[in-house]
């Protein structure tokens, strides 16, 4: 098989894109609303492990709570302004997501999730990369998400964005929780700030 590098701002139609994912399965791909494809780079093991902690603390607080479902990394959701966007983690309330088709649910969910998570990993720390997730943080909120996280380990920084609203920042905070929006999740960064 031959491979062809993609070089950044390389720019792609929505059905280029779910014809590249559904023959790339493997890589972690991103589309922005002018059409810019994204490649994300593999997780780190040090990402990988404290993003595996934000999973399992939320899947936990789903289980018990039952009022939603959640997803992991490997999820793209289609945005009302056209991006094709894969928060590290997220949720979205179970009565919205039934509304979608079986197809909808099966395929790219055409959905804004209700909560997302942005994990900064080491590779991110670039001014660069950290001001476009910052930038991604804000599409969320522009296209309907309630509430992101965007949590930065290595400085123990947690950037919290709601819609409307300038971002909060908190400084090596122990933990975070939003009962109006997920009531009586608490998520422990004690395993994410180590």
């Amino acid at each position: 098989m031959q491979k062809i590098a993609i070089p950044q701002g390389f720019y792609i139609t929505p059905k280029q894109f779910e014809q590249l994912a559904n023959y790339e399965q493997e890589a972690r791909l991103e589309l922005t609303a002018s059409g810019e494809l994204i490649i994300m780079s593999p997780t780190g093991g040090t990402a990988g492990r404290k993003n595996f902690r934000l999973i399992q603390q939320l899947a936990n607080w789903i289980d018990r709570d039952k009022t939603g479902i959640g997803f992991d990394s490997s999820t793209v959701f289609i945005l009302p302004n056209g991006a094709r966007r894969s928060p590290d983690a997220s949720w979205i309330k179970l009565e919205r997501w039934n509304q979608l088709t079986q197809e909808q649910q099966d395929g790219f969910p055409p959905i804004v999730p209700d909560f997302v998570i942005e994990l900064v990993s080491p590779s991110d720390l670039t001014n660069q990369r950290y001001h476009d997730l910052q930038s991604k943080m804000q599409e969320y909120m522009d296209n309907g998400v309630k509430l992101g996280w965007l949590i930065e380990p290595k400085s123990k920084t947690v950037e919290i964005h709601r819609q409307n609203q300038l971002p909060e920042v908190l400084d090596n905070p122990q933990s975070l929780s939003r009962e109006d929006i997920l009531p009586g999740f608490i998520l422990d960064l004690t395993n994410i700030f180590t």
